[in-house]
């Protein structure tokens, strides 16, 4: 068991209340600025990487999560229940769902579930569909990149003309 999935395991034993789609899990507070994105960076902008304090960091990632991100007043990551979530059961979200690009994990993905991409990736390389089911529960700086990268395509292909 990695200490990352260890960790989750601590965040299991921490989360004895079940949620309700919408609700909110668990409520991120930024410790820090950083200068570039990382392994423990969160995209909170276009071009703004923050770390989270807490035990925000501390959240796994999995291909079919059972929280998504809500960002706050302050611009941290909250988690929000996107399916029911037991009592007891391991907080999860996708890494994609705060940060446009992930260059910085090992090929495979771990996650173990059915919907397993086998690798984990940025909200850049997510299929449209699986961007279709997060609607709503992702932060919304990554619907805004992807609009402007696909946008630009087409404005330098009008301007040459």
């Amino acid at each position: 068991m990695t200490a990352g999935h260890q960790q989750g395991r601590v965040l299991q034993q921490l989360h004895r209340l079940p949620y309700r789609v919408g609700e909110t899990v668990m409520v991120g507070a930024i410790d820090r600025e950083l200068d570039r994105n990382h392994s423990h960076a969160s995209q909170v902008g276009a071009e703004r990487f923050v770390l989270h304090g807490g035990l925000v960091p501390k959240v796994n990632h999995s291909c079919e999560p059972n929280c998504g991100i809500r960002l706050n007043s302050s611009g941290a990551h909250d988690y929000v229940a996107r399916a029911p979530i037991a009592a007891g059961h391991e907080i999860t979200f996708d890494y994609a769902m705060r940060n446009y690009s992930v260059e910085y994990f090992a090929a495979r993905c771990r996650c173990g579930s059915h919907h397993c991409r086998g690798r984990i990736t940025g909200w850049r390389d997510l299929p449209a569909r699986r961007k279709a089911d997060y609607d709503g529960f992702v932060a919304p700086y990554l619907i805004e990149i992807d609009d402007q990268a696909h946008t630009a395509p087409a404005a330098r292909r009008d301007h040459r003309r």
